[in-house]
């Protein structure tokens, strides 16, 4: 049982415990689950284990079909009857809120599992992973609504990229080093299945080249991607200081050399995708312990998780 707030916010309806994650967040974390649903949006902490959602509904009536089911008849009754403060809340219906909150899981993972070659983290099949979206999508017919009703698109291609053995970028390296160094990348610049999610992912040097400034910039691929055959306007940019310049497709990486001075460390991003508060370093540390500790245990896994604590073959 979990004691939740009902409240009322700018014309929306909100149920939430303390210190939940809702939608309504200035800058939502890479560790928050969320659902589309009917009415509106549910939102769980990816760490914690509450099947009890925070929950932010524009059309309450709609969502009395689904109130009771996660969060029990009172509070169902609270949000029709417009009263507000704390509640005791406990799912009436257990499956429904152990699907629901799957569900939400899985949709997570097809967008932030943080795939590393780098740091030994498999990549989930995207097939594996669609398929049990449909299937949870299915039990949650009465509760789901609206992008996720639907399985999600993966932009990951599966093909093992030393099948391409492209030359880009593999010239030999001239002139005098200033600077070299290594970094991570925000995860919510940067749609699912293109670029290593290790805080090594983006490699840099700062060279004196026939008397001008150079940045040689590469950047792992994803596990599973083949750079080549990733759409065009989801291809990484990187930008340092005022430049911008979009980064070339490789075997297994994403290069690109900028005729520029020492202006700094460079940043990778995808035009138009992501928000202007960006995850950050220890969040995505936070992400990959529970990466590895999913994968290292036994309990309520995906397939695609099941499968790839099998298949370490690429680690």
């Amino acid at each position: 049982m979990v004691t939740v707030d009902v409240r009322r916010a700018g014309g929306l309806t909100v149920l939430a415990a303390a210190g939940a994650p809702t939608v309504l967040d200035p800058a939502p974390g890479v560790g928050v689950l969320v659902l589309e649903v009917a009415g509106g949006h549910l939102t769980w902490d990816l760490f914690g284990d509450s099947l009890v959602p925070a929950a932010v509904l524009d059309d309450p009536e709609i969502a009395q079909d689904w109130l009771w089911a996660l969060y029990g008849e009172a509070a169902a009754v609270a949000v029709a009857d417009r009263v507000e403060g704390p509640l005791d809340a406990e799912p009436a219906d257990l499956a429904q809120a152990e699907a629901a909150r799957r569900l939400a899981y899985a949709h997570w993972a097809a967008r932030w599992w943080p795939a590393s070659t780098l740091d030994g983290i498999a990549a989930l099949d995207p097939g594996l992973l669609d398929a049990e979206i449909a299937e949870l999508t299915a039990a949650c017919d009465a509760l789901v609504d609206g992008a996720d009703a639907v399985a999600a698109e993966a932009v990951a291609v599966a093909a093992r990229a030393e099948d391409y053995a492209l030359a880009a970028g593999d010239g030999v390296r001239e002139g005098m080093v200033l600077r070299r160094g290594s970094t991570g990348w925000a995860w919510h610049r940067c749609p699912p299945g293109v670029v290593d999610a290790s805080e090594q992912a983006l490699t840099w040097e700062s060279l004196r080249q026939g008397g001008a400034g150079v940045l040689r910039v590469e950047v792992v691929a994803a596990p599973r991607a083949v750079p080549v055959l990733v759409p065009a306007h989801l291809r990484p940019w990187v930008r340092v200081g005022e430049l911008r310049a979009p980064l070339d497709a490789a075997a297994d990486r994403w290069v690109t050399t900028l005729a520029a001075a020492d202006a700094g460390e460079p940043e990778l991003f995808v035009p138009g995708v992501g928000s202007a508060q960006p995850d950050s370093a220890a969040d995505r540390v936070r992400v990959r312990d529970f990466a590895r500790a999913r994968l290292s245990g036994t309990d309520s896994l995906l397939r695609a998780e099941s499968a790839a604590a099998a298949d370490d073959s690429d680690f």
